[in-house]
């Protein structure tokens, strides 16, 4: 489990000239550190200039204002979590590893020591439309990769996988955050381990379909599993 963010500490000292994009991750490394550690609304533009070691006039170069840096580290975090989810469905044809590692991806994405899970998941700002956008976003970009693949495998109608899908991407975001709010409960193997085999149970009743159209028999998702 990883520990609460402690509170943001000034730096002091002149910083070095960097090229643009070298400032922007900084900059966004600053603004990550603080915004975690006290919100969106507690949070000033000074704080993250002095966290960050350089002038307000240097970051507001950069973002003209505080919604748009957090919109920025918002952006940052829900690619993360969509590319991990992508990852984890391209990285093998077998069904059951498919689900294991998409469930796995929420878990490590919350199982980050820098909290910056909290910006897509738990974000005291769902209220402004722009970040509410970004953050139903990255939900159904997640859901629509996971969909994709379960039309493909068993030939069930778009409305059908999609709706499949979202149940397993709200399986696996309310499961990671109930690890994440309980301490760690659930040793994080298993807590895994036990929402990829309640996904599974469901999903194997689908059945598989094959290169010429018909369906597998036994039922879909089953085969050998991959370590």
């Amino acid at each position: 489990m990883s520990a609460e963010p402690s509170a943001p500490q000034p730096r002091t000292g002149k910083t070095a000239r960097l090229p643009r994009t070298a400032r922007r991750f900084q900059l966004l490394g600053a603004a990550r550190e603080v915004f975690v550690a006290q919100g969106y609304h507690a949070t000033a533009m000074d704080e993250i200039a002095e966290r960050a070691g350089v002038s307000k006039p240097v970051l507001y170069q950069h973002f003209p204002g505080k919604l748009e840096l957090y919109l920025a580290l918002l952006d940052e975090q829900a690619h993360s979590l969509v590319s991990s989810v992508r990852r984890a469905l391209a990285s093998t044809t077998d069904n059951h590893t498919r689900i294991a590692r998409s469930i796995a991806a929420y878990f490590d994405f919350v199982d980050d020591p820098s909290g910056a899970y909290q910006l897509v998941l738990e974000s005291d700002l769902r209220s402004e439309p722009a970040v509410r956008k970004r953050v139903e976003n990255s939900f159904t970009e997640c859901a629509n990769a996971i969909a994709a693949v379960i039309a493909a495998d068993t030939g069930v109608g778009p409305a059908e996988a999609e709706l499949l899908s979202i149940g397993l991407v709200g399986l696996a975001e309310t499961g990671a955050r109930w690890w994440l709010v309980t301490g760690g409960a659930v040793e994080k193997e298993r807590a895994v381990a036990t929402m990829v085999e309640l996904a599974w149970r469901g999903l194997a009743g689908y059945p598989r379909r094959n290169a010429d159209g018909t369906d597998q028999v036994p039922p879909r998702y089953t085969g050998e599993q991959e370590g």
